[in-house]
């Protein structure tokens, strides 16, 4: 990982889906206006055969291709952890993270109180500011 920007780290929640991509989307733009470097965190609990969430090796490079465009410092990091949330607050709590970015999916209260929600994890675990965003919202 290269130096700390001036303006510090943006951690972005993503998933291969629409949802990581509208984080993706927010978090650049802030790392652009604020000159701070993205960390793309890509976890998966690793308890199904097939995770939609965990990316493969050619979504990677999409991902790798889309950060080096931007002209941001970055780094992605991607493990398998049965705390998805955890991972993405240690990695903020690791970089002394500024923001960050997670996309929502709308889920009904029986599928929060069954599966438990990770965005809402995030937002009240973490000690930086967190933006959450939807699909279909664009960065000013």
């Amino acid at each position: 990982m290269s130096e700390t920007p001036a303006g510090g780290w943006v951690v972005v929640a993503w998933a291969p889906d629409v949802y990581g991509a509208v984080a993706l989307d927010w978090a650049l733009a802030d790392a652009e206006r604020r000159d701070r470097g993205v960390v793309v965190v890509n976890a998966s609990r690793g308890d199904a055969l097939v995770d939609e969430r965990f990316a493969f090796e050619e979504q990677l490079g999409e991902l790798e291709r889309r950060l080096t465009d931007s002209g941001r410092p970055h780094e992605v990091r991607q493990s398998i952890d049965p705390d998805v949330a955890g991972a993405v607050l240690d990695a903020a709590e690791q970089l002394d993270a500024r923001l960050i970015v997670v996309g929502l999916r709308r889920r009904t209260p029986v599928g929060k109180l069954l599966m438990g929600s990770v965005a809402q994890r995030i937002l009240l675990g973490a000690a930086c500011p967190v933006l959450s965003v939807k699909p279909g919202s664009v960065p000013d």
